[in-house]
């Protein structure tokens, strides 16, 4: 499934900053970029980097005044996506060094804090069908409301309030995940239909792969249920949205505005 991409933003810095940039969609196997263009305001300093687990690139910047990014792309995404709640969790000592991390507490995501809601309301069923589950949950008692929370909320603040935006819906969902025992991790995307337009995280869990006997690979889950995981795009992957903002600075900055548009290809 092909979608076009266009991002857009600006902000000013009124000193030599130092900052990270990590909006373009990642180039892996399971999408591919079929065409791209990234235009970024000259600079002191640009250099490209590896992003966290090689999932994408981030862009170190040093620049001061004005700076602007713009990036337009078309993206073919080849992803397969079983049925979730058909898939088997994986015992902690069989899981893969890659995922190891992804079972511990970080910056926004408290899982420990979670585990007796966890099991209380949902430790009779195990796996895929436990994550489809909490998803369920997620969708009937949470509401999507833009400018309830800010870059300091955590998950258990947004557990407490019952509401958020799609950052604060991944970071719980990353929680109840992890309270189980299965491995989950923040992931930012592009995708069509999300409302209103903008850059967009989900959650993906390690599940069993179905063709991998012992084997396991990592799945999409909106609980906004807005993103298709067919046609999201990935921009990158961390434990949390500390590791995977579009721009992270090292110092003193005004964002001033940010235009983002996906759509399915014609």
């Amino acid at each position: 499934m092909p979608i076009d991409i266009s991002a857009e933003f600006a902000f000013h810095l009124d000193e030599p900053t130092d900052l990270l940039l990590q909006f373009e969609a990642a180039a892996i196997p399971e999408q591919t970029i079929v065409s791209s263009n990234t235009i970024l305001t000259p600079a002191m300093h640009t250099a490209r980097v590896p992003a966290h687990n090689d999932i994408g690139e981030r862009i170190w910047v040093r620049a001061k005044g004005n700076y602007s990014v713009n990036y337009q792309a078309r993206v073919e995404v080849n992803r397969l996506h079983p049925d979730l709640s058909t898939l088997k969790r994986l015992d902690p000592h069989d899981l893969p060094g890659e995922a190891v991390e992804y079972l511990f507490d970080s910056r926004y995501c408290q899982a420990e804090r979670m585990q007796s809601f966890i099991s209380d309301r949902f430790g009779h069923l195990s796996g895929g069908e436990q994550v489809t589950a909490m998803c369920d949950w997620m969708a009937e008692n949470f509401t999507y409301e833009p400018g309830v929370s800010n870059a300091t909320t955590t998950a258990l603040d947004t557990f407490v309030e019952r509401r958020g935006i799609c950052r604060d819906y991944a970071h719980v969902m990353i929680c109840f995940a992890r309270a189980s025992t299965i491995p989950a991790r923040y992931v930012s995307c592009y995708a069509p239909g999300v409302e209103p337009p903008d850059f967009h995280a989900v959650a993906e869990v390690f599940l069993n792969d179905p063709t991998t006997p012992g084997g396991g690979a990592w799945y999409i889950v909106d609980s906004t249920g807005m993103a298709d995981p067919a046609k999201t795009a990935k921009i990158g992957i961390g434990r949390d949205a500390a590791d995977v903002s579009f721009l992270t600075t090292f110092g003193m900055s005004h964002f001033d505005n940010s235009t983002i548009s996906v759509k399915e290809s014609d």
